[in-house]
């Protein structure tokens, strides 16, 4: 089961007594709970049918008073239960909650879902992506309940998201850019745990800056926009294969003073530039564009950009753009040069040298 199916179930009054949210979406667990507590919840009588509580702090006691507690003036009573140590390993949960982690505890509470009324809608809620299936509660609320992952949107969902997003603003974005804008976005960057909540952040931002300009195009999105660092990334090594070291500067002294790290900088310099060789040692080796893309395991967003951004590179200049870089790394970390000297020395030597 879905999102979307929950809140269908919801809807026709078919819901399970029991059910675990987790995922790394958080907004989408956080629409979900909102639209069913418009189904369920008069907002006269919120705080004595629905009832959030934090798993850390709660005995076996105080879940079953919470569930045994009739609903009032309502059909359903919805108790939320966040982050409960139980759906953590024994070293996770050895500094919070110690005394209640125990078999016991875990027991009566697995025991005790078997015994839920009709009227109650229990929701374990697990911001994280990373569930032990394994658990028993987590199996023991598949088999009487229901599991539900909220993963990133993709594909035409996630896109019917972003333009229903920009409409809420009176702002129209034509689809050609919707993929632009999620790609500058850096949704799909696993460095970065952006949700849709920095989308919406985006789309409030770039919706106050139009006013009552109706239309968002690429330029409105590139003006806006923070870059994201992969692009100012792509951006900087595309203007060194250009030799266009004043832009390079320029890009370089922009994430300086957006106060990114220079060693994290330098970091994803050599990082670009090592995928840049691999991309073209598999290449010169026979491999076909697909199977390079297979070996390197990047993100199709990123694969595009490496192997059109190599096209700028001999084999003998990228081996030699790293030999600058790692002299770099060493006269950094050695404190033989001032860090922002270093990489404007680098970006210089990446210009002019190689």
């Amino acid at each position: 089961m879905n999102y979307k199916d929950f809140i269908n179930k919801a809807k026709a009054r078919d819901l399970k007594s029991v059910y675990l949210f987790y995922g790394e979406e958080h907004y989408l667990i956080d629409h979900t709970i909102y639209a069913l507590k418009n189904i369920y919840i008069d907002k006269a009588f919120e705080p004595l049918n629905y009832i959030v509580m934090e798993g850390k702090e709660l005995d076996f006691e105080t879940i079953l008073n919470a569930c045994e507690t009739l609903p009032f003036m309502s059909d359903k009573k919805i108790i939320i239960i966040k982050d409960h140590p139980l759906f953590k390993s024994k070293k996770e949960t050895e500094d919070e909650a110690k005394n209640k982690s125990n078999d016991n505890y875990q027991d009566q509470l697995i025991n005790y879902l078997d015994q839920l009324e009709d009227y109650l809608c229990l929701i374990f809620i697990e911001k994280t992506s990373n569930m032990k299936k394994s658990n028993k509660l987590y199996k023991k609320i598949l088999k009487i309940g229901d599991v539900i992952e909220f993963k990133k949107l993709r594909g035409q969902d996630l896109n019917n998201w972003v333009e229903n997003n920009f409409k809420k603003y009176d702002k129209n974005i034509h689809k050609s850019d919707i993929n632009y804008f999620i790609n500058y976005s850096a949704y799909f960057d696993s460095k970065q745990e952006k949700t849709l909540y920095d989308l919406e952040n985006e789309i409030i931002k770039i919706s106050n800056y139009l006013k009552d300009d109706k239309i968002v195009d690429k330029s409105t999105l590139e003006l806006v926009m923070i870059k994201p660092l992969d692009m100012n990334i792509f951006n900087l090594l595309n203007s060194i294969s250009q030799k266009d070291g004043e832009k390079a500067m320029i890009l370089f002294n922009e994430m300086y003073m957006s106060n990114q790290p220079v060693l994290f900088i330098l970091h994803m310099v050599i990082r670009q530039l090592r995928n840049m060789l691999n991309y073209k040692v598999l290449r010169a080796k026979g491999y076909t564009d697909g199977d390079a893309y297979d070996k390197m395991k990047l993100s199709k967003y990123e694969f595009k950009k490496i192997s059109q951004q190599s096209n700028n590179f001999t084999l003998s200049q990228l081996k030699n753009a790293m030999d600058y870089c790692l002299k770099t790394d060493r006269d950094i970390k050695f404190s033989l040069v001032e860090d922002r000297m270093a990489l404007e020395i680098l970006i210089a030597n990446l210009c002019y040298k190689i």
